[in-house]
């Protein structure tokens, strides 16, 4: 039964639109990464800067290697980092408007 069923790898190979998600997912995973890094180094003392150093490190390293894999495969990384851009945006935006709606919820009542 199980194995009439496609694997994750042999559908996103298929999609573009799931690979396209992927990308973005470890881009901004890459970012959130480097922005905690520098937090965590330029904040913390001993061994948490230590930590921050290396989510740093690691932001960097996932950030430019998708980075280098979708310009070497699909060319166009401009296009890719401006639509990362803009699911960022449009995720900021609607966190925001549901928090803000929490809020005003919670204080009417």
């Amino acid at each position: 039964m199980w194995d009439s069923l496609p694997t994750v790898s042999a559908l996103l190979a298929n999609n573009i639109v799931g690979a396209q998600f992927i990308e973005i997912l470890l881009l901004i995973f890459g970012l959130f990464l480097i922005l905690a890094g520098a937090f965590t180094a330029y904040f913390g003392s001993g061994k948490s800067r230590t930590i921050g150093v290396g989510l740093l490190v690691a932001g960097l390293v996932i950030g430019l290697g998708i980075g280098y894999w979708y310009h070497a495969s699909v060319g166009n990384l401009g296009s890719l980092l401006w639509e990362s851009f803009l699911v960022l945006i449009a995720a900021v935006i609607g966190a925001l408007a549901a928090v803000a709606i929490f809020l005003v919820a919670i204080m009417k009542s």
